[in-house]
């Protein structure tokens, strides 16, 4: 599977009231490994930037005046992504931004949702830990993601940490408690004691499966494969 971590940096915060992007970063995983086949764009937005956006990101508009328009890296952006899917922390805010860029050439590219799926790892993060702070820096704490050098956002900075944080979220535990101080974020978290099987336990039973069941698993791969239009993980293995 192809999927593209997506970060975006913008002049404020609503494409309505004609802010831009300024800035794209893509990373690029396949099986869930990082290929290093990224995309680093900066925008000219030809417009100022917000004061307040400028101190969370630092671009500014000198900084961008030599820089492309989004009509220039348009066919570049697009086909780079086209078919993958995308990786997005609160997706809405990236994707509405890319949507609207892409109206503006006149609906040449069609939407974003049209070329590729969208998962949004915040919604991801606070099904996973409903109540609890899910911003990507809050995410870095909870599972061990080095994100010091952070110091400014920035596109392709912020979507690497992302795809790290992604990575931790959906592999599994990523950090072993056995039961000191750290019960993690605001105290909030459980810590997980282990538990340690006996070694005259009974022997596990062995159900395998019938070929019934690998049938009907087989169909469900191939219906899987042909709505997605690619093969699945389960298949690619076993080629």
């Amino acid at each position: 599977m192809r999927q593209i971590v997506l970060d975006t940096e913008t002049t404020g915060l609503d494409p309505l009231s004609g802010h831009r992007i300024i800035e794209i970063g893509c990373v690029e995983l396949r099986n869930r490994r990082l290929t290093g086949n990224n995309l680093h764009l900066y925008i000219n937005p030809e417009r100022d930037i917000d004061e307040g956006a400028l101190e969370v990101h630092g671009i500014t508009r000198e900084f961008l005046a030599d820089k492309p328009t989004f009509e220039q890296i348009a066919e570049e952006f697009m086909t780079f992504v086209d078919g993958a899917e995308l990786v997005i922390h609160n997706a809405p805010f990236d994707v509405g931004f890319l949507d609207h860029e892409l109206r503006r050439l006149g609906g040449k590219w069609g939407a974003v949702a049209e070329r590729c799926r969208i998962l949004d790892t915040l919604k991801m993060a606070r099904d996973l830990h409903p109540g609890q702070k899910n911003s990507l820096d809050a995410l870095c704490r909870r599972y061990d993601v080095e994100n010091a050098h952070r110091e400014l956002h920035g596109a392709l900075l912020d979507a690497e940490i992302l795809a790290d944080v992604y990575l931790a979220m959906t592999g599994g535990q990523t950090k072993l408690s056995l039961g000191g101080a750290d019960a993690g974020e605001q105290g909030s978290e459980q810590a997980e004691a282990i538990r340690r099987l006996t070694a005259d336990r009974p022997r596990l039973a062995v159900v395998r499966a019938s070929d019934t069941d690998l049938e009907r698993h087989r169909k469900k791969l191939e219906a899987m494969a042909e709505s997605r239009g690619q093969m699945t993980l389960w298949q690619e293995l076993e080629q």
